[in-house]
């Protein structure tokens, strides 16, 4: 059975099929109750009676074979009107069709709105009753419970059914509505989960390989620069390796002879290289989301003045201050990328000619700052970096662990970057 208040009924479900099966047998043997009786007790009529049983027996099979009564409340209507007819023939010729009453009062309770199939229900006990007292020619008070009370029970089953069934449809379309939002979130949970990774290596790109590149064509333009100046006096021969031109440009640097070009074009060309095999190494690693290689054999500390000594350009300078301690991975990333990228600042855009990098320990938070004697910039108009990366990927980091980020500049005063992230609690 299914609503009859819904425009497009949905398919059956197995407790309605049960139930409409139980509905066709229940009618169908009291027609054959009703038949055999007439036969068995060898009434007057008994010929009539058996006719006018498979006569509603044609017109129920009719009915529940054509697709139209269940699509059409008309033709429902329709094939109501037919079956009742038919049941007060019966009625006519048999006092036992007044038991066609009970399945006739669910049937139209089903295909009929509920004024209407209230209406239909009354109709029904009436003539029930009325067909009674004819064949009795008594009356009697089970004449008139007995259908009444059958309606109502009709009234009441079907009522509760509704009821359920409308719970029923409620709890579907909730079912089916959590299960789209389910659907939305995680999609929406994979589409952020992209973002995040796009953002990781964004982040990693902007802070490792760019700047590193950014060395790296800083030593060959200075490389060019001196194999662009002539060979000092009295220096026929130029050094053949590395290792020979790193010694005359020291040579030259301690103040002895002046440094030939070529041991310095040198000198360069190797730092190239070994910034190289560095962003090398680093690509092959935050592709795997591993530690960065500075960090995987010594202390965050370390790292930072490594980075200080190779920096190129201006003269830098590394300061620790307050007792270390062991920084989750995350930090220690997060500071060395901030560091990176900071420095690099200093060296593509600053024009210092003094940088220094401290890293301070405290009870409660750990402390990067940057700080330069460059020409400035104006933070509140500064561009978010090429690619958009740049300050606000160090914003971003920082914010990430929720530390804080502060840009201190002006114009011909220079820049300080500083980072503040909490430390975590330590198990007791």
């Amino acid at each position: 059975m299914a609503d009859p208040e819904s425009p497009t009924p949905r398919p059956l479900t197995p407790v309605a099929r049960v139930l409409r099966l139980c509905l066709h047998a229940l009618l169908f043997g009291l027609l054959a109750l009703c038949a055999g009786r007439a036969v068995t007790d060898s009434a007057p009529r008994a010929g009539w009676v058996v006719a006018a049983c498979a006569v509603l027996a044609a017109v129920y099979t009719a009915g529940v074979l054509a697709p139209s009564v269940r699509r059409s409340p008309r033709a429902g209507a329709l094939w109501l009107a037919g079956l009742g007819a038919a049941w007060a023939g019966l009625l006519v010729v048999s006092p036992d069709g007044l038991w066609i009453a009970f399945p006739l009062y669910f049937l139209e309770l089903h295909l009929l709105r509920l004024r209407w199939g209230v209406a239909a229900v009354a109709a029904t006990a009436c003539a029930a009753i009325g067909g009674f007292l004819a064949h009795s020619g008594a009356v009697t008070p089970g004449a008139f419970l007995g259908p009444l009370l059958g309606g109502a029970v009709a009234v009441a089953t079907v009522l509760g059914y509704q009821a359920l069934y409308r719970e029923s449809e409620r709890r579907r379309e909730l079912i089916e509505e959590l299960i789209a939002t389910r659907a939305e979130l995680a999609a929406a949970e994979r589409g952020a989960g992209i973002l995040a990774e796009r953002e990781r290596l964004a982040r990693e790109i902007h802070d490792t390989l760019a700047q590193g590149l950014s060395s790296i064509q800083l030593l060959l333009r200075a490389a060019e620069r001196s194999l662009a100046e002539p060979a000092p006096a009295g220096r026929p021969d130029a050094p053949e390796g590395p290792g020979d031109a790193g010694s005359a440009a020291a040579a030259g640097a301690a103040g002895g002879d002046p440094v030939d070009p070529r041991a310095a074009a040198l000198a360069h060309i190797g730092a190239a290289r070994e910034a190289a095999q560095d962003n090398l190494a680093e690509a092959r690693r935050f592709v795997r989301a591993l530690t960065p290689p500075d960090l995987e054999h010594g202390s965050l500390a370390a790292a930072l003045e490594r980075l200080c000594t190779a920096a190129p350009g201006p003269r830098v300078r590394f300061c620790l201050s307050g007792a270390p301690r062991v920084l989750p991975t995350p930090y220690e990333v997060a500071l060395l990328r901030i560091a990176q990228s900071a420095l690099a600042n200093v060296v593509r855009h600053a024009g210092a000619g003094r940088a220094e990098i401290t890293l301070t320990f405290m009870d409660a938070s750990v402390t990067l700052d940057v700080v330069d004697d460059g020409t400035g910039f104006d933070p509140s108009s500064a561009p978010s970096g090429e690619g958009g990366f740049g300050l606000p990927a160090m914003r971003s980091r920082a914010e990430t662990l929720g530390g804080l980020f502060t840009v201190e500049s002006a114009p011909g005063q220079g820049t300080a970057v500083a980072v503040t992230l909490p430390l975590p609690l330590e198990a007791p």
